[in-house]
């Protein structure tokens, strides 16, 4: 799944399209998460003013309307030629004046939705705060998780208590600051905080230099790859050697997630708190 690095990319890749006005809008699958809004041909004749993320949402400021997208488990952003032939999961065609935009998703589990009062109160307001932002800081965190008795690894994956750090970005963190990722969230002290908030930003900032990650069909809108998967630590390295220790790493099923880490380097620390987990196996993450 595209997670906050590859949304953050996919939309710089996308500015090209700024002032540039909509000439056609075709569905050719409407059946999404959600269906695509039928009056999205009112784009027509609309300049796209500005493109903003929020989490992993793409919002398009267009003239008139603003639009939410997401991509979902596989979906994608193509910016290509009129010319060049579609392939079989371009769902959405939107005929700019110099170039055209395509929304590839073979699962379909994005979304192609109006930003209204009824998508922003359920899908935006809920959001925990973003990352990189001022407002996610250790005083934050910290109060956050002290009365959280999940793995600290599920706890900052959650939305609710911050947004876009997903299974990549969460395992790479926690791995580089020899946290164990179902150590229980309320057990971690102040330092461990602190030094997370700074990890965590700094991995993101990171990934996005490198242009997300490309570990399966991954491109942005301009057809090029991410490389943050070059500096993999932990995540996809089940059954291989830890770079610190040489220690096999190993995959443990946490959230319903894989998660792999260091026993070594990363061992669990004593706690009145205990978190359940399935047993620790060897193998690729899946």
């Amino acid at each position: 799944m595209p997670e906050l690095p590859e949304v953050e990319t996919t939309k710089t890749s996308l500015l090209p399209l700024i002032h540039q006005k909509v000439v056609s809008v075709q569905v050719r699958e409407s059946r999404l998460r959600w269906a695509i809004p039928e009056d999205i041909t009112r784009l027509e004749g609309q300049r796209l003013i500005q493109l903003t993320r929020r989490s992993k949402y793409i919002l398009a400021e267009f003239e008139q309307d603003t639009m939410l997208w997401h991509l979902g488990m596989s979906g994608s952003f193509q910016l290509s030629e009129a010319d060049i032939e579609l392939r079989k999961h371009d769902h959405l065609i939107i005929q700019f004046e110099d170039i055209q935009l395509r929304y590839h998703d073979p699962r379909r589990f994005g979304c192609i939705l109006w930003l209204d009062q009824n998508s922003q109160r359920k899908l935006i307001d809920t959001l925990g705060p973003e990352p990189l932002s001022d407002a996610f800081d250790a005083a934050y965190l910290a109060n956050k998780l002290k009365s959280k008795n999940v793995g600290i690894k599920v706890a900052i994956m959650d939305n609710h208590v911050v947004v876009g750090v997903g299974n990549i970005y969460a395992t790479e963190s926690l791995f580089n600051l020899g946290i164990h990722p179902a150590q229980p969230a309320s057990s971690l002290n102040m330092q461990q905080i602190e030094k997370l908030v700074l990890e965590i930003k700094r991995i993101l900032k990171q990934a996005i230099d490198l242009g997300g990650s490309t570990l399966r069909d991954y491109r942005n809108a301009m057809g090029e790859n991410g490389y943050f998967q070059q500096t993999l630590l932990a995540y996809g390295r089940a059954g291989e050697m830890c770079v610190n220790c040489e220690t096999t790493l190993e995959n443990l099923k946490l959230g319903q997630r894989a998660s792999v880490f260091c026993p070594q380097c990363q061992a669990l620390q004593h706690s009145k708190t205990t978190v359940k987990v399935t047993k620790s196996v060897q193998g690729k993450t899946k």
